[in-house]
Parts: C-alpha cells; sequence; structure tokens
C-alpha cells in the first residue's frame, strides 16, 4: 500500500492502482468517458486529467499509476477549461436530439455534459452521415452517436477476446464495427453482448432491451423464461467445463425432478434462447438430462435440513406438484403425508406419460431421493373427498394438488359407441398393461398429450393412427419436437378440423366425421369459427380416443370437497401462492392452472411451500446452493461460424424398431453422450456474463451519495 493525496485526501492505495479507479473507489468523483473500471485505460477521452504536483501538464489519472507521496489536484481552472475543450469537440460529431435517443436519462455523455457545462453553441455541430445498422440480430449500431471511446473495441478484444470489432474509416469518419463491414456473423461475433454492456452513449444497443422488465430478465430471457427459474447458463457452463455433476447439482437447486424433466419437459425456456435469433435455440432440456445422467449425489451434502418443527402438512396428491411440496415441507421440518388415490406414487408422470418416452426407472429414483428428505409418510389406494377435513384431523396445513385425472368426453353424437376412450383411461391402462386398440385409430385432439395417445396406439399394434385438431399446423399445443416424431411414426395428421359426430355400426364406432374450420376469432371472450361447408370428410375407425382435454376428478360440489372451486372443478387460488378460501389449505398444479407442464406444477409447489412455511411459523426460505462455486472466464474467444453451428440432435432410435420393439430398446430418445453435449454447451451465447461487467460510476450516483450523507 501507498499514499496519496487527492484533493486535500490522503488515501492509502494499492501500489500501481490508477488514480482514477482510486478516486472513485474513495467516494471522489473524477469526470470520465473512455474509462471502464473492466478494461485496459486508454486516456483518450481527456475528461478525466488531473494536476499532479511537480508536473508541468495535466495527466489523465486513469493511466496515472499511484506512487508513494503523490499529491493530486482534480479541480484547477486550467483542468477546467481543457475539460470543458475535450467535452466540446466531442459534441461537435455528436447529435442533439438526447430526448429522442433511446438512452435518454441513462447515458453516461449526458451525465458529463450535464456536470462539465460546455458552450457547444460556438462550435459548428457536423452530422457523420451514418445510416443506423439493424441488419444484426440481437444488436443495434447507431454510429452517428459514438464517441470514439473505444470501450465497444476493448471489451470485444481484451475483455472477450473475440476481436471482431475494430476501428474503421468511411467517408473520412472512424467507426468502429466489423472488417470490411461484414455482418457480426460473418465475422464469428459470439454475440456475448458485451460491447452493448460498454457503450457508454445510445451508439450500440440491445434490440431485446424493454424497459419495462428488469434487465437480468431480458439479458438473461431463458433463466426468465423458466418457471422455476433454474439457473440455465450455469449449468451450461458446468457442462462446457466438464463438471457434469455441478451442472445436475445447479438444476436440483430449484427442481427435484431434474433427471425426468430432461426426459419430458416442454422446455419453455428455449424458444426465449438468444440463439434462436442467430439460428435455432440451445438444446437445454437434453443439456438438463444429460448432466442429470452424471449425478453423483454429492448435491445431497449440501441439502438444507431444518430441525424438526412438529407441525404436520397434508397433501393430495403425488404428481410433480405435490411430491415437490412434500419434498421441500419435510426439509423444513415439517412432517409430511401424502395422499395417494392410486396405487403408485408420481401422478401423470406415471399415468399420462408413457414409459417409452419417462423411463419408470428414472421416475421411481428421483421419487425415491424425495421420501429421503425428511418425515414422509405415504398413503396409497387413498381419496381424499374433502380437503379442510385433513384440518380437523390433527393436520396444521393442507396442500391439495389433486391433478387432472378424469378425460373430457365432448358431448358428440356417438360420443357414447363402444371403442371410444378418453385419454387419461388410455394412458392409464397403456401404464398397467390393460390397454387396447384396434387396427385404426383416430385421436381427437391436437396437444402433447394426443400425440402420447398416438404413439401409444401404435405401439399397441395400430395399422394406421389419424389425429384431428382445431389448430392450424403450426399453432399445434403440441411441441415442434413430439410431433415430428409422431409424424416419422406414421402419424397423419389433420389440422383446422372440426369433428362433428363419431359414426357407428351395431353400437360400435366405425369412423369419425372431420370437417374444415377458418376465420378464428374472439367473440365475448370466447374463441369462435366458421365451419367450411363442403369439407366433409370421414376417417374410419374402429377407435377414437378423446384427447381434448382433462378435468380434476375431485367432486364438483363445493360444499362437498371443502374450498371454494372455479370452471367447474377446478380449486380457486386466491393468490399466486396458491392460497384457498379456507385459511391453512393452499392448492397448486394442474387442478389450479388446468392441464398444465410438469415444470410449471413444480414451481406452483414452491412457491405454495414457502407460503405454507410462513404459515406454520417459519422463514419460508427452501433455496440452496447445491453446486460448488463456479468460475465464468469473461475471455471466451472466437470461434469460427459460430452464428452458424447447427442445433445439436438427440440421439432416436429410428422407426419402426422404437415401435415394434419399444419394450426391448427402452426410451426412444437416447439425448446426448458426452461429445455432443460438449458440442451443444458450446453453443451458448453465455448472456449471464453481461450481468457481471461492472455498472459504470456517474456523475449522478455519487451525487445521490452525497445527497444521502
Amino acid at each position: 500500500m501507498v499514499s496519496i493525496t487527492i484533493d486535500g485526501t490522503r488515501l492509502e492505495v494499492p501500489q500501481g492502482k490508477n488514480v482514477l479507479e482510486c478516486a472513485l473507489d474513495a467516494g471522489i468523483y473524477i469526470p470520465h468517458l473512455c474509462h471502464h473500471k473492466d478494461l485496459s485505460p486508454l486516456g483518450s477521452c481527456r475528461m478525466c486529467i488531473v494536476q499532479v504536483q511537480g508536473e508541468e501538464k495535466p495527466v489523465p489519472s486513469c493511466t496515472l499509476k499511484a506512487e508513494d507521496g503523490l499529491v493530486i489536484q482534480t479541480q484547477t481552472e486550467e483542468i477546467t477549461r481543457l475539460r470543458m475543450l475535450a467535452l466540446e469537440l466531442l459534441l461537435a460529431g455528436h447529435p442533439e436530439d438526447c430526448s429522442t435517443c433511446p438512452k435518454y436519462g441513462n447515458c453516461e455523455l449526458q451525465m458529463l455534459i450535464q456536470y462539465i457545462g460546455p458552450k457547444t453553441g460556438r462550435l459548428k455541430m457536423r452530422s457523420k452521415g451514418f445510416a443506423s445498422d439493424e441488419r444484426n440480430p440481437l444488436i443495434l449500431h447507431d454510429m452517428n452517436r459514438c464517441v470514439l471511446c473505444g470501450r465497444c473495441v476493448r471489451a470485444c478484444n481484451d475483455l472477450r477476446g473475440v476481436h471482431v470489432l475494430q476501428y474503421q474509416k468511411k467517408d473520412m469518419e472512424v467507426y468502429t464495427g466489423a472488417l470490411h463491414e461484414r455482418l457480426l456473423k460473418d465475422a464469428d461475433c459470439r454475440f456475448c453482448q458485451a460491447c452493448v454492456e460498454v457503450c457508454p452513449t445510445g451508439t450500440i444497443r440491445d434490440k431485446l432491451a424493454d424497459s419495462e422488465v428488469r434487465k437480468e430478465d431480458y439479458v438473461v430471457p431463458c433463466r426468465t423464461g423458466c418457471p422455476a427459474h433454474i439457473d440455465i447458463p450455469r449449468y451450461i457452463r458446468f457442462i462446457s467445463q466438464g463438471n457434469f455433476a455441478a451442472a445436475n447439482a445447479t438444476v436440483r437447486e430449484k427442481v427435484p425432478f431434474p433427471h425426468s424433466l430432461g426426459y419430458i419437459c416442454v422446455h419453455s425456456c428455449e424458444p426465449e434462447c438468444k440463439h434462436s435469433h442467430l439460428n435455432e435455440p440451445v438444446s437445454i432440456r437434453n443439456l438438463k438430462r444429460f448432466a442429470a445422467e452424471h449425478d453423483d449425489g454429492e448435491w445431497k451434502k449440501r441439502a438444507f435440513h431444518k430441525p424438526a418443527t412438529g407441525k404436520k402438512l397434508a397433501v393430495i396428491g403425488s404428481g410433480p406438484s405435490g411430491l415437490t411440496a412434500a419434498y421441500y415441507g419435510a426439509k423444513l421440518g415439517h412432517s409430511v403425508t401424502i395422499f395417494e388415490e392410486s396405487s403408485r406414487l408420481g401422478g401423470q408422470l406415471r399415468y399420462g406419460i408413457p414409459s417409452y418416452r419417462l423411463p419408470r426407472e428414472v421416475l421411481d429414483k428421483e421419487i425415491a431421493d424425495i421420501l429421503e428428505a425428511g418425515d414422509i409418510t405415504v398413503k396409497l389406494d387413498t381419496k381424499i373427498e374433502n380437503a379442510p377435513k385433513l384440518l380437523k384431523e390433527g393436520f396444521d396445513a393442507v396442500y391439495a394438488a389433486a391433478g387432472t385425472h378424469q378425460g373430457a368426453r365432448l358431448p358428440l353424437p356417438g360420443s357414447d359407441l363402444e371403442g371410444v376412450q378418453v385419454n387419461t383411461d388410455f394412458l392409464r391402462a397403456f401404464e398397467e398393461g390393460t390397454a387396447s386398440v384396434g387396427e385404426k385409430t383416430v385421436i381427437l385432439g391436437g396437444g402433447n398429450v394426443a400425440i402420447d395417445c398416438a404413439g401409444a396406439a401404435f405401439r399397441l399394434g395400430a395399422k394406421s393412427v389419424h389425429m384431428a385438431c382445431l389448430e392450424a399446423y403450426d399453432a399445434m399445443t403440441a411441441t415442434d419436437e413430439e410431433r415430428t416424431w409422431a409424424e416419422e411414426e406414421g402419424v397423419v395428421l389433420h389440422n383446422s378440423k372440426t369433428f362433428p359426430q363419431i359414426l357407428g355400426e351395431n353400437g360400435h364406432c366405425t369412423g369419425v366425421e372431420i370437417q374444415s374450420v377458418g376465420n378464428f376469432r374472439k367473440e365475448n371472450g370466447r374463441m369462435v369459427f366458421d365451419v367450411l361447408e363442403g369439407t366433409n370428410e370421414i376417417l374410419e375407425a374402429d377407435t377414437v380416443i378423446f384427447a381434448t382435454g382433462q378435468r380434476p376428478t375431485i367432486p364438483m360440489d363445493a360444499e362437498v370437497f371443502g374450498l371454494e372451486l372455479t370452471h367447474g372443478n377446478y380449486i380457486a387460488a386466491k393468490d399466486e401462492n396458491g392460497g384457498t378460501s379456507v385459511e391453512g389449505v393452499w392448492a397448486g398444479g394442474d387442478c389450479v392452472t388446468g392441464t398444465s407442464s410438469v415444470i410449471k406444477g413444480i414451481e406452483g409447489a414452491r412457491k405454495a411451500i414457502s407460503a405454507i412455511d410462513r404459515y406454520l411459523g417459519g422463514d419460508g426460505n427452501i433455496e440452496e446452493s447445491l453446486a460448488p462455486d463456479q468460475e465464468k472466464d469473461p475471455y471466451i474467444g472466437s470461434i469460427e461460424g459460430f452464428a452458424d453451428i447447427p442445433r445439436t440432435q438427440p440421439q432416436v432410435v429410428p422407426v419402426p424398431q422404437r415401435v415394434e420393439n419399444w419394450k426391448e430398446c427402452g426410451p426412444m430418445d437416447k439425448g446426448f453422450d458426452e461429445n455432443l453435449a460438449k458440442c451443444e454447451a458450446g453453443r451458448c451465447l453465455q448472456c449471464d456474463l453481461r450481468l457481471c461487467i461492472s455498472s459504470p460510476r456517474t456523475w449522478g450516483d455519487f451525487a445521490k451519495e452525497a445527497e444521502s450523507k
């Protein structure tokens, strides 16, 4: 450490540290523009000049190294004059339309203008003549606003090591950009957006920035898009680093079903992935599964387990939402009892998703881990008809997650014919080995459940499987991946169709009449459509399966079940935590939201269990750190053709093997091996690294600190 004096204040600072940073750290503001804490000093803007005792001329404080005995003045008449002159020259080539700039109110140059107060009227303003460049994905360039501070170039070259941005010259004007005016993707940009983050003006901007949401949410949209807010960039980086178990531990910090989700998650995070603006999103779900396949159990040593509270929690239902509530409830020290109507735990994970998609050994292993979390008692083959009654039976709180296990049979003519089934009954029978279909099967519906019914029908021996649904092909609720797999297996899709009736002879179904629809619109809050006359056709069928929705199995009468209901027999939640009409009873999962996704059911349980714990006298904190600390290297380097690297495809058992030998070949989706996983992890933009870049320290920040004192 050495001793320096700035404006009469003596400071003890590290030897060799630049004086500007020493001053800022000590709460002494020195104006600056080209300087940034995370970048190598340049000293070109001349805003941070100071007078050093014994030196004839002012020097930039960002390049001045601290030495013992330095005496520095930051404010003299000469320094003020030189700063004003430098800023006036800079502003001579900068647009005057601050109020129309997207960065208005958050611009470092604007702050400098307010602090220094130049008289720009004495200089003739000029236009640089650059057109705003919006050709690149994610990043917009408006070089008319550039002040040539060089931050973006240093961030790209020195901080990230990508070496895309350089100083260029066009029509006597200097600007920053890719060599030969190439598009960023053609110059091998990594689209890390460090250049956006360090730009002090509105020159380089984020196309996805949204002032209505938190910065963290639009900077790392995959994490925001995940209902459980799993730290996706972190676990992908662990995979890139070869620490697969740590990646799994990261996922487990938010969900107790990482392996199951790796097979069946609807991956709502992937449409949010910024790589989709380059070509295709990162295969996040498959990376999650790969990480789970390398679980070493070390995360259990880091898991929290609070002392017993003496409180009793009843959980109705053992699907993903109910099991999640039981898991965290037990870890919080409560005694948990799970009431399950079926003979086995798992809910829709077991009875709604076929085993060729989700192996039962995977599900059973994760359920076993949950049951080991604490004091959990399981009561199978037990249906709860009245939720609040459990409070009178000695439970201190109740979480109802009964699921939606009752299929919807539309009131069509012929819907009661023999051979007509509903999705939930069919898939449960498929799980139990008692399902059967004829040679010609028609599925009514276009979601993932309909796809599962179609795949199960083929595996039971159907020769033809047709699916008819109201939605257009690109509007189907089934994921693109599952729809593709279904078409590979031979499912014939009939989109934008309604089904007026099911036909039959001698009491058995023989076909389904379908008719085209169009002109979808909303009337009085409901979606309506026009039936196109003359488009009727008949799909032959000896088996028809309704996959048009499902409902909870709880009683339709609110007085019977004891809770306020909505939309028939869905439980009415009064807040985002799942609170119900009865104090001490919470609800979540599909019986509240309608048939949704596993990950949404998990997040609903996480919110509810936090509220339940607070109600029982705890702090409601279920956050935990299961993964080791991670090194986030900002130097990501250059990768040739990065933007065009195609999405890595999982290994999938080909047709017809996966249909004809489905029991022997196991899950049809074999996921990634190590090489594929590392390849796909390498496609991640590492958006979260942008949040690690230091925030600028402006005069406004120092003024606020002074006011607060």
